[in-house]
C-alpha cells in the first residue's frame, strides 16, 4: 500500500476537489494525510454562527478534523500560513499570508511532511488554481517545489474538467436553470484534452458530500452543493480529475488512479 499527501490551500477544499479520492484511497488501504497552507480565516460565515470569542480559523481547523475523519484521512497539518483572501483583496498584501510565503520556505515545511510519510503520491491543483485563487495558485507553486526538495515520485494537480462542466450546464440551460456568469468562466477548470488522470469516485459520494456537510461554516445546508438532488450531485461530483505531471500513472500495486 501507498501513502497519499493531499495538499489544500483551505479547510473544504479537500472535500470539494479531492473528497471522493481520499475516501476511496483510504478505503482501499492507503494511508492519507491531508495538509492545509492556511486555515481559511478569510471566509465568511453568517453573523451569530461563531460562538463569542471564536475564532473563524479555528472553528474551520475543527470542521477539518472531522472531515478527515469522515473520508478516513489518518493524519491532518496545517503549514501555519493565513489565508490570502480573493485575487487582488487587500489581504493579499499581509506578510503572513500564504500568496505572499518564500515559495521554497514553504516548501520546505511541506518537504518535512512529505519526507516523514515517505509520501508516493503528492496532490496538489492546476497552474492556475481551478479559478484564479491566489493561494490556491501557490499550492502548485509550492507544492511542485516540496515534491523536487523531498524526492516525492508522482504529482498529480486536481483541476475540474471544463468539458464536463460545460455540458453539465448547458444541459441545466436547457432545463431553464439560470447559470452563473462566473461558472462559464472560460478560464475555470482544464480542457478535457489537457487531463490525464480520471477517478470513478460515484460509490465514496455520499462520503464526499458529508464531509462538505461538516465544514457548516462555508458550505450551508441550503448552498447548491448540498441542496443538489441525489443523482445530480453524483453526475456532478462522480468524478474527479487530475493532470499528472511527474512519475507514472498508478500507486505501487494497485490501480485507483486511472490513466484517464
Amino acid at each position: 500500500m501507498a501513502t497519499l499527501v493531499s495538499f489544500h490551500a483551505h479547510p473544504d477544499d479537500e472535500s470539494i476537489a479531492t473528497g471522493g479520492t481520499i475516501a476511496r484511497a483510504a478505503d482501499e488501504g492507503h494511508r492519507v494525510v491531508l495538509v492545509f497552507a492556511t486555515r481559511g480565516e478569510c471566509g465568511e460565515v453568517p453573523d451569530g454562527f461563531l460562538d463569542d470569542g471564536e475564532e473563524l480559523g479555528h472553528r474551520r481547523e475543527r470542521e477539518t478534523q472531522a472531515s478527515a475523519r469522515a473520508l478516513g484521512a489518518q493524519r491532518v497539518e496545517f503549514l501555519g500560513y493565513r489565508d490570502s483572501g480573493m485575487m487582488g483583496e487587500p489581504t493579499n498584501d499581509d506578510p503572513a499570508c500564504f500568496w505572499a510565503a518564500d515559495v521554497d520556505e514553504a516548501a520546505e515545511r511541506l518537504a518535512a511532511i512529505l519526507a516523514d510519510e515517505q509520501a508516493d503520491v503528492l496532490t496538489v491543483y492546476d497552474d492556475h488554481g481551478g479559478y484564479g485563487h491566489p493561494d490556491h495558485i501557490q499550492v502548485h507553486r509550492v507544492g511542485h517545489r516540496a515534491a523536487q526538495v523531498a524526492g516525492t515520485p508522482r504529482v498529480f494537480e486536481s483541476t475540474m474538467n471544463r468539458d464536463h462542466l460545460r455540458r453539465l450546464m448547458q444541459e441545466a440551460a436547457d432545463s431553464g436553470v439560470e447559470i452563473d456568469d462566473d461558472v462559464r468562466d472560460e478560464r475555470f477548470g482544464t480542457p478535457a484534452a489537457l487531463i490525464t488522470t480520471t477517478v470513478d469516485v460515484r460509490a465514496w459520494v455520499e462520503r464526499k458530500r458529508e464531509s462538505m456537510r461538516l465544514h457548516a461554516s462555508q458550505i450551508a445546508e441550503e448552498s447548491f452543493f448540498l441542496a443538489m438532488a441525489s443523482d445530480a450531485f453524483t453526475e456532478v461530483f462522480g468524478w474527479e480529475w487530475y493532470i499528472r505531471t511527474v512519475g507514472e500513472p498508478v500507486l505501487p500495486a494497485d490501480d485507483w488512479l486511472l490513466p484517464g
